[in-house]
């Protein structure tokens, strides 16, 4: 096995032990803060599995006279527990967890790209392993879907003395304020892409958020709302942020690639959640705008995992030089 390939076989475990460390930090906690039901059940059940996670990339580390990042891990954790203290201040705690959940697409990615590196380097236990996990990670991102309705409902039901229409425009203005960070991480992402073909995937779907990002605002501003000045810029800023901390990695191609995707999803969420709180308001027009918007996140999120043979390809390569 060459040394690059060594490394970065040994980076991406690494990499997917703090993942599930981050996992464990919000999984121990969802479960109560859910309300119940079959969301709640979902977390629990997945707690389980995530541990199972956690024991295999030690292990396939230790077997590798190698161990997890401890610097890495304590971020990660951190990170975690930052999430749970964000959804517990949500007055729709329950529709923020399922959706912001969802983003278990990062880990998706990431054992998908960690088993293409395998396979380069002739690791069939970690490819196993990899496929594995992945596959437990689908079957999550599944079930959450299929609970958007409760979870939503939860959600209503706990501010059920506001205004159907304020709660509209509340989500359209988080809404509007996800498309500012994906804008900017997109602008980014166009930049350091690692190939032609990944770069021109993230500039297709830039402008497509861009025209997002007219829309929500267009129909917020029709219903007597207008984006939040504030929201936006912190979301701007960690679009920065993240793009800054993918062009000092080694492999940026891949780990660009991984995000954006799962960042794909932290949009589907939203925009799934956007749709049935417009239902509950009866506003078709907002009906159809996240429908459409949803078609387009969807399309681009396939797209981004059927870029990650040639992420994986760009990442190695970038890493050799």
């Amino acid at each position: 096995m060459s040394n690059e390939i060594n490394e970065q076989l040994l980076g991406y475990l690494r990499d997917a032990h703090s993942i599930e460390e981050q996992a464990l930090s919000q999984l121990r906690e969802a479960p109560k803060i859910a309300g119940g039901g079959g969301l709640s059940q979902a977390f629990a059940d997945h707690l389980t599995e995530t541990e199972g996670h956690e024991h295999l990339t030690r292990r396939l580390l230790e077997g590798r006279d190698a161990g997890p990042s401890r610097f890495k891990d304590a971020v990660m954790a951190v990170g975690g527990k930052g999430f749970v203290w964000f959804a517990r201040l949500q007055p729709d705690t329950p529709g923020k967890l399922a959706a912001h959940a969802l983003s278990y697409a990062l880990e998706h990615g990431s054992y998908e790209m960690l088993a293409r590196v395998a396979q380069q380097a002739g690791e069939q236990d970690v490819v196993d392993a990899a496929r594995s996990i992945a596959t437990e990670e689908k079957a999550m991102m599944e079930r959450l879907e299929g609970l958007f309705d409760e979870s939503v409902e939860k959600s209503l039901a706990d501010e059920e003395s506001k205004d159907p229409t304020e709660k509209l425009r509340k989500y359209l203005a988080d809404a509007h304020a996800l498309e500012a960070q994906a804008t900017q991480l997109l602008e980014r992402a166009t930049e350091r892409a690692g190939s032609p073909g990944l770069a021109r995937l993230y500039e297709e779907h830039l402008e497509e958020t861009r025209e997002h990002s007219r829309l929500v605002e267009q129909r917020l501003e029709a219903l007597g709302g207008k984006p939040s000045m504030l929201k936006d810029a912190m979301m701007k800023l960690g679009g920065l942020n993240w793009a800054t901390f993918f062009a000092a990695q080694p492999d940026t191609p891949g780990k660009l690639a991984v995000f954006a995707r799962a960042f794909e999803y932290l949009e589907i969420g939203g925009y799934e959640q956007l749709k049935r709180v417009a239902q509950h308001a009866g506003d078709d027009q907002a009906v159809s705008l996240a429908t459409s918007i949803l078609i387009q996140e969807r399309g681009a999120a396939q797209r981004l995992a059927s870029s990650f043979d040639e992420a994986a390809a760009a990442a190695l390569q970038a890493q050799a030089s």
